[in-house]
């Protein structure tokens, strides 16, 4: 596509969710306005001042969160209220102001790349023509019946029967999701005079138009049951690295020993105190230095051994490459950081996409995980012995660092995008002209 012939577009970056869930978007929001492009990311006010900073605009979305009182719920983190949590809190909640940001904004040179779950987009585009692209972080929301990786605690790859795996989504679908999300998401439907739809995540839930997953086939391969528009870009990074300045605390701690494990709730985690008292328990066992990472310190035992120190928020990028393994739920973004660091992985999956990205990263042979019930002491300081001292599993942790470029996958993105625009213009121009 020749850039310097379009037209710039207005692209509306809408997304749901956690620093992981933000990130990736900010970081294609810049591409995007690289290329000439009005980007504005929509979501919760918390990442307002950091969206302006990266230079983008910026629409509130879910402004009447709670966050705080959304993070300490303990159901975020539940393996089987989890999603019902979610839902209820966050996506329910912004479908009807979503789809009137949309409306509002609405122009020729409209072109919206949504999260999975904003399911205002999708009514957006069918009632309004808007150009639609759903960007995937998590390949746990591209259902396959061929090799889904891991649904919680569902093997849905080659070793699971199709004929299971289609009866596990059903019950899933008939008993949970559709249960849950279709009276909703129809209620507003017909408010804008559109039919109702059944199978939000089977069918549903994907733009027609394009879907971008922000991953490598690498780490989850296209299968042949995922939407026919589905283009895998690479994994994006982005952790407020540019704003974000080192302390001399965590200079002079990097700098005081081997290179220490790190151990992180994620950045929504506020009610994982047993995770860090069993954390810091197996660094005793098997004397090992550490970072305790997390914004809500109160999670952190007293009296913490020699070598062992707490810290708020770390940008990743800058810290795992000097660190020894990292131990964490396996969010999508956090996880990608790991993999560019080289360094192993030991994944807790509570809910959410974790379980898959758990599985994924134990097939590549890059970590273990640890189900949180049965994350103890002993058998975590067992799991790091044998990560850390597995020279194999350290080489392949090196190889696939080299495997990231995220620069190339958010140029990759952001043409999809442009793509989409460009299509759709033509479409119009084609129209007009008739």
């Amino acid at each position: 596509m020749d850039r310097q012939s379009e037209k710039p577009l207005d692209v509306l970056l809408p997304t749901i969710g956690s620093a992981g869930d933000v990130h990736p978007i900010i970081d294609l929001g810049i591409g995007l306005k690289q290329r000439g492009h009005r980007a504005t990311v929509v979501t919760h006010p918390l990442f307002e001042q950091q969206i302006r900073d990266a230079g983008l605009e910026f629409v509130p979305m879910g402004a009447h969160a709670n966050v705080d009182e959304l993070i300490r719920d303990p159901r975020l983190w539940h393996p089987t209220k989890a999603f019902g949590f979610i839902a209820e809190k966050a996506m329910i909640p912004n479908i009807g102001p979503l789809y009137r940001i949309i409306e509002e904004r609405q122009s020729p040179d409209l072109v919206v790349a949504a999260s999975a779950i904003s399911f205002g987009a999708r009514i957006a585009q069918e009632k309004l023509g808007v150009p639609t692209a759903t960007v995937v972080l998590q390949p746990a929301l591209l259902r396959s019946v061929v090799d889904g990786g891991k649904q919680g605690p569902f093997r849905m790859d080659a070793s699971t029967p199709k004929f299971v795996k289609r009866g596990i989504f059903w019950l899933l679908d008939k008993f949970i999701v559709d249960r849950i999300l279709e009276p909703p998401i129809n209620s507003f439907r017909a408010s804008v005079g559109l039919p109702p739809v059944h199978g939000i995540l089977k069918q549903y839930m994907h733009s027609p138009q394009l879907v971008i997953g922000l991953f490598a086939d690498w780490f989850a391969p296209v299968q042949p049951d995922w939407p026919p528009n589905t283009h895998l870009a690479g994994f994006v990074l982005h952790d407020d690295a540019h704003r974000q300045v080192i302390g001399a605390d965590v200079e002079e701690f990097l700098a005081a020993g081997p290179p220490p494990l790190v151990f992180t709730p994620g950045s929504a985690g506020a009610t994982m105190h047993d995770f860090f008292r069993d954390s810091v328990e197996a660094c005793r066992i098997g004397g090992y230095r550490a970072m305790l990472v997390t914004n809500f310190s109160e999670q952190l035992p007293g009296n913490l051994p020699p070598g062992v120190q707490g810290f708020s928020y770390l940008p990743f990028s800058q810290i795992l490459p000097r660190c020894a393994a990292l131990i964490y739920p396996g969010g999508i973004g956090t996880m990608a950081q790991a993999i560019k660091a080289g360094i192993p992985h030991l994944i807790v999956p509570h809910a959410h996409d974790q379980p898959d990205n758990a599985f994924r990263i134990q097939r590549l042979g890059l970590g273990d995980w640890i189900y949180p019930e049965h994350y103890k002491a002993p058998r975590v300081a067992a799991a790091l012995k044998n990560l850390l001292g597995s020279e194999k599993l350290r080489a392949r942790c090196k190889e696939y660092a080299g495997k990231i470029d995220s620069a190339a996958a958010r140029e990759r993105a952001c043409d999809l995008i442009e793509g989409l625009g460009s299509a759709a213009g033509s479409q119009c121009r084609g129209f007009q002209n008739r």
